[in-house]
């Protein structure tokens, strides 16, 4: 399953073509791993929130939503450099899907209340390359913090 993904999702003759639900959801789940481990501090209350994001995402049972994030475990540590692992995301998910992966990127970075220069430069630089704004990733980080009741402090 995971090769198959990694050749779907960079093979060239795919490129264009949309993600099926299930390789998009692994490919997102694989970007919410790498920034949980951007600050090389990947722990079990960031772990178990990207179980909760995929349960929530698309209505997983949560050994279903753990599956899929042991996947996503796997495919982050063989996926490319962030840069091109984000622009396949990009090219093949919607618009209105990047802003809630954006958010759910935000909600990883501050699920255990501390702040992470590496975790935050990390989703400042997906949310440009997934096509959103400086602004409206402002407005969704402050929306994701006063969700957690997280300071901006």
């Amino acid at each position: 399953m995971f090769r198959n993904l990694m050749s779907r999702l960079f093979d060239q003759d795919e490129k264009s073509a949309p993600l099926q639900e299930q390789d998009a959801e692994v490919a997102i789940a694989a970007l919410l791993v790498r920034v949980a481990r951007a600050d090389d501090r990947y722990t079990a209350q960031e772990a178990a929130r990207i179980d909760h994001i995929l349960a929530r995402r698309r209505g997983l049972d949560d050994n279903e939503a753990a599956e899929r994030r042991a996947a996503a475990e796997m495919i982050e540590g063989e996926a490319p450099d962030t840069v091109r692992f984000t622009r396949q995301i990009k090219d093949r998910i919607a618009l209105d899907d990047r802003t809630g992966v954006l958010a759910a990127l935000w909600e990883v970075t501050y699920i255990d209340g501390k702040r992470s220069p590496d975790e935050e430069s990390l989703v400042r630089l997906v949310a440009g390359l997934l096509g959103i704004s400086d602004r409206d990733s402002a407005l969704i980080r402050q929306r994701v913090l006063a969700d957690l009741g997280v300071s901006e402090s």
